[in-house]
């Protein structure tokens, strides 16, 4: 296929691209380059490679972006609660108004496939904190990062094959792992960071859940869904990651302890937390048979290995964070 992926320079992305082009796949990325390209020199020669500069919200990149091609893997964003809090008239026109105008422009320009990087911070605090939330789950978005994100979703299915597109949603658990653009401001990045380098954390509301997918096995999920037959993914939202990879806190410190044992934990108890949740991940395990191949303990040993080998100079620099 001829496949497009806006923020293809990203964290996600940068997992992602090389693994379709291994696959057989042209890719073209749009890419404003905001947290820099050197994540795509390994890419960069490939004949079935193409770059495009320029922003989502730009009409004429966009079109241009898109003509010819075949897919969208829509991952371009302001990514995560804190950049969108800092700066909430970027992230709506960006998160929100752009994303509608991508899924407009490859409509009109024929695109037959859109799949579309959505978060399971959706589904915000769990009513019910015994049980797992799932793709049938009501939605309870508390950030304006979530909220943008379940506007889209919610457009594209209201759309449904009326648009002619085969779209699917994928609320990605939170990522960790080592990539091209690799970034430390991620729970299990952050914490093995700081307990190596610093020798201390502090952790707020170590009781809360959160599930967490390596990096690489996002990029495989985006995959999987591009090549499965229209009928399984079309109009349908899977969450991406494991059942069994949903961990407190707490829990993440006592594994990564495995690699800093000298490291002072802090612990700032909170009663309260606007993000509690744990999610299966059985739907896309069953209807796609998808099954992650790396665990947090796997991208902790990853993440280790990269900082305490000093590979990255300075792990705290601000080009490593969003």
């Amino acid at each position: 296929m001829n496949i497009l992926v806006t923020g293809g320079a990203g964290y996600v992305g940068s997992s992602l691209v090389p693994l379709l082009l291994a696959k057989g796949h042209r890719v073209r990325v749009l890419d404003s380059l905001l947290h820099g390209g050197e994540a795509l020199l390994g890419v960069w020669t490939d004949p079935a490679f193409e770059f495009v500069k320029g922003d989502v919200r730009d009409a004429a990149t966009v079109q241009h972006a898109v003509a010819g091609m075949d897919a969208v893997v829509h991952l371009a964003a302001i990514v995560g609660d804190p950049a969108c809090a800092r700066e909430p008239a970027l992230a709506r026109a960006v998160n929100l108004e752009g994303s509608l105008a991508l899924i407009e422009a490859a409509r009109r320009a024929g695109v037959k496939r859109f799949v579309f990087a959505s978060t399971c911070s959706n589904y915000g605090k769990m009513a019910d904190p015994t049980q797992y939330v799932d793709e049938r789950s009501e939605l309870r978005p508390v950030s304006l990062y979530a909220e943008t994100k379940v506007a889209v979703e919610q457009a594209m299915l209201d759309a449904g094959a009326a648009n002619g597109m085969a779209m699917t949603p994928l609320r990605f658990a939170t990522v960790f792992g080592v990539a091209p653009r690799m970034r430390f401001d991620l729970t299990v990045n952050e914490f093995t960071r700081d307990m190596l380098t610093k020798e201390k954390l502090v952790v707020f509301g170590e009781q809360f859940w959160r599930p967490y997918v390596h990096v690489r096995d996002a990029a495989r999920a985006v995959a999987m869904v591009l090549e499965a037959p229209v009928e399984r993914v079309r109009g349908h939202v899977f969450n991406v990651g494991s059942t069994e990879q949903n961990y407190q806190k707490q829990q993440l410190v006592e594994l990564i302890k495995v690699h800093a044992p000298k490291a002072v934990v802090e612990y700032v108890h909170k009663q309260e937390d606007p993000r509690d949740y744990r999610v299966s991940f059985a739907r896309i395990a069953s209807q796609l048979g998808y099954q992650t191949t790396m665990s947090v303990p796997d991208g902790i040993r990853e993440v280790a290995q990269l900082v305490t080998n000093r590979v990255i100079a300075d792990p705290d620099a601000a080009r490593y964070r969003n």
